[in-house]
């Protein structure tokens, strides 16, 4: 997994890039009560808004990590939006995209690196 500096997580299964929210994230934003996903085959620009979650404390918008089109959406958080709380780096995550680039995925930082970004 490679993850972001706006705590977001990807993980390349096959050609796809699979994207949530890191359990830092999760955790910060407290218990997640709503989640408005992307409609399939919409096509994102690096750093446009994707994803709006609401919690408790607060609204975010979740940003695409990369370019490329939504292939896929998590349907099962519009009506469970805490299992990105309870599972945010499995069950939890949010879209699966077409990468335009997947060279872009090298900007991203490893687990380990993460790990100091929020230490």
């Amino acid at each position: 997994m490679k993850y972001t500096e706006e705590h977001e997580w990807l993980r390349l299964e096959g050609n796809f890039v699979v994207v949530g929210i890191t359990d830092h994230a999760s955790t910060e934003l407290g218990d997640i009560v709503f989640v408005e996903l992307p409609s399939v085959g919409t096509t994102v620009a690096k750093d446009g808004e994707v994803v709006v979650i609401e919690s408790v404390k607060a609204a975010s918008d979740i940003l695409a990590p990369i370019d490329g089109k939504i292939v896929e959406v998590n349907e099962a958080l519009v009506d469970e939006p805490s299992m990105i709380n309870d599972d945010p780096t499995g069950n939890g995550w949010m879209f699966k995209m077409e990468a335009n680039d997947l060279s872009q995925l090298d900007d991203f930082m490893s687990e380990a690196e993460y790990m100091k970004f929020i230490a």
